[in-house]
């Protein structure tokens, strides 16, 4: 008998604890500045992390683009 409640305390505890850290509605406001501020930012990102990645792909074609030019030219 007495597990039976200990199990039963054990559950609603768990089950009072589990509602308790359900997330409810942030009532959360970003300001204009603020809204500004993070766009800018990911645009930043964006833009570092597309400017990389073509530069590291272009850098090399550029390379062998230019030794084949002056190869022709020295011939």
């Amino acid at each position: 008998m007495i597990k039976k409640k200990q199990i039963r305390f054990a559950i609603l505890t768990a089950a009072i604890i589990a509602v308790g850290m359900l997330p409810s509605s942030a009532q959360a406001y970003m300001g204009p500045g603020a809204g500004l501020s993070a766009i800018g930012s990911v645009i930043a990102l964006g833009s570092t992390v597309l400017i990389s990645i073509v530069g590291i792909i272009w850098y090399p074609i550029k390379k062998l683009i230019d030794l084949k030019f002056r190869k022709d030219k020295d011939d």
